[in-house]
């Protein structure tokens, strides 16, 4: 089981949101990435400066792993546009 950290600025993205449902979704969504590597819709990003990305209706969750502590760093929360990724 991983440790899940949300830094600031994710954090701050997330408040951004104006849905609550949203919000919601992304957190419960994001939640569920304690059960890694068996996740759904996350794909491993090539040429990106982070790892990983949780993709959650028009969001986008950007993401590191360290499996040495077992820590998952969710870096961004983004609504998919052409600046993504």
């Amino acid at each position: 089981m991983h440790e899940i950290v949300w830094k600031l600025k994710a954090r701050k993205q997330l408040k951004k949101i104006g849905n609550q449902q949203d919000r919601e979704t992304i957190y419960n969504s994001v939640s569920e990435l304690n059960n890694w590597p068996a996740c759904r819709n996350v794909k491993p990003l090539a040429n990106h400066e982070y790892e990983y990305r949780l993709r959650i209706g028009r969001y986008r969750i950007l993401f590191d792993v360290q499996n040495g502590v077992r820590v998952i760093e969710i870096q961004e929360v983004k609504k998919r546009d052409d600046r993504t990724y």
